[in-house]
């Protein structure tokens, strides 16, 4: 059963829809990447999946017994974030927090779970560090531990790369993809078209007109050609 399913959605503000007629599902295990024109309505759509926002229209249904808060979420980065000042290991942790309710501390299960997260992203000798003397790509590594401490299941990622150098870019393409391998299913908002069509087995194409489908049918599709031409094009 999917973890998602969205019907006829359309996701915007004051009740002006700035994304619509979206259907797609998120299967278990997917690698779904959500890609289109700036301004498109992507983050939107995606702070509506989270519940964050209300929907102007439309349904989105949770199966296979996911609740929202066992979603792990990687929003983009502001400024504010960038300079929290925090250790690595206190944000680490606050992903645990669904978990913690209001418990006043985090018990044993719960800081076992930040180390052992820590050590997966190979941040752990970073643990006692604050959280703004790191590099953008080491920070980015935090923020992704956070999350899946919050989940096990699915892994919600806003531009998850934005503003970092190419090889931190890759080393972070194929942490996520490991993760994916190891069954975290991942939706992902992406800039990075080149990237969407080597990491994602699914994508959602919204703008004008909106497409789900597999990578191969979106490669095949009049709005795949369209938009990775102009991609190219703009790289060239």
């Amino acid at each position: 059963m999917a973890f998602i399913t969205c019907k006829d959605l359309a996701a915007g503000y004051d009740g002006e829809a700035v994304v619509e007629g979206v259907n797609f599902r998120v299967e278990p295990g997917d690698y779904l990447c959500i890609v289109g024109e700036n301004g498109s309505g992507k983050s939107t759509l995606m702070r509506t999946l989270l519940h964050l926002q209300p929907p102007i229209r439309g349904e989105i249904l949770l199966g296979d017994g996911l609740k929202i808060s066992e979603i792990g979420y990687l929003p983009q980065q502001s400024s504010i974030q960038k300079d929290f000042p925090a250790s690595v290991r206190e944000i680490v942790q606050s992903g645990c927090q669904s978990r913690k309710g209001l418990r006043p501390y985090y018990n044993a299960e719960e800081r076992a779970l930040a180390r052992e997260t820590m050590e997966k992203m190979g941040i752990t000798g970073l643990s006692r560090r604050c959280f703004s003397e790191l590099s953008g790509g080491q920070q980015q590594r935090v923020l992704l531990a956070r999350a899946l401490c919050a989940t096990r299941k699915l892994l919600l990622m806003d531009e998850p790369t934005a503003g970092l150098d190419p090889k931190v870019t890759t080393e972070l393409y194929d942490l996520i993809a490991d993760l994916n391998k190891e069954g975290i299913t991942i939706l992902m908002i992406s800039h990075d078209i080149a990237a969407a069509m080597r990491y994602a087995d699914h994508i959602l194409h919204i703008g004008r007109k909106v497409f789900f489908g597999t990578r191969d049918q979106y490669e095949k599709s009049g709005i795949g050609q369209v938009f990775l031409a102009g991609e190219e094009a703009t790289d060239g």
